[in-house]
């Protein structure tokens, strides 16, 4: 299992220019201070989110307008502090942007802004509206024959509402192989799911795995795996928060 532990001081981390590394996020995150931060909500995704950006998506910095580039689409977008922070290891913005988050002037609100940040593909933080814009664009780049993946992280209690549920059905009916679906299993839902978070996407013809979401390595070889006619999900466990 990884975790960011020997870390630099936030001091540190500020100095250096990225590319910075997975050591360095609990510095960068650490810069980002005041009330509002959602802080499990943030930690929670940390892996996964570090995981995708080093490992599995196709996008950078240099290259953010590129037709052909990888999409990822945080629609768990009320604790973006981690989210944030990977973004400027990567070099997508400076670091030092991250000391003004969430103040008046500083175009890293409390939720991310596709206007303002580069990088973030969708603006977001009103639970059940990224995973259904995924499946839509997942279909449209389908039918410019683009072969890009889209990659949407979502709560497990943001599947709560009903428009997740909408989405689920289209994506398997469509057989989206191009969209991946990560689920960030805190079991911090309402109500949970009869058999689990995976079993109701089953259902509706996806492929599921599920993999402890603060292994990398399994983290990579779950998000590597899809199917080639059905879209895929991936449960990462994590630390209960119920």
């Amino acid at each position: 299992m990884s975790s960011p532990t020997d870390s630099l001081t936030a001091d540190q981390t500020h100095r250096r220019t990225p590319p910075l590394s997975f050591e360095d996020l609990p510095g960068l995150m650490s810069l980002q201070t005041g009330d509002e931060k959602h802080g499990p909500a943030a930690t929670s995704t940390l892996d996964v989110l570090w995981v995708l950006y080093d490992e599995i998506l196709d996008v950078s910095a240099a290259a953010l307008d590129d037709p052909a580039r990888d999409r990822f689409y945080l629609s768990k977008g009320h604790g973006p502090m981690t989210y944030y922070a990977v973004l400027a290891a990567k070099g997508f913005f400076p670091v030092d942007w991250l000391a003004g988050f969430g103040g008046a002037h500083s175009r890293l609100g409390h939720h991310p802004d596709r206007n303002l940040v580069p990088g973030v593909e969708i603006s977001s933080g009103s639970l059940g509206h990224g995973f259904p814009l995924a499946v839509g664009t997942a279909l449209g780049l389908r039918a410019q024959g683009v072969d890009s993946r889209v990659v949407c992280l979502v709560g497990d209690a943001e599947l709560d509402e009903g428009s997740n549920a909408e989405a689920m059905t289209v994506a398997g009916s469509f057989d989206l192989s191009n969209l991946t679906v990560v689920v960030v299993d805190n079991r911090s839902s309402s109500h949970g799911w009869r058999g689990g978070v995976g079993a109701h996407f089953a259902v509706e013809g996806w492929i599921v795995q599920r993999v402890d979401g603060r292994d990398h390595q399994a983290l990579a070889v779950a998000m590597r795996r899809t199917a080639a006619t059905v879209p895929t999900l991936v449960v990462a466990e994590v630390e209960d928060q119920s």
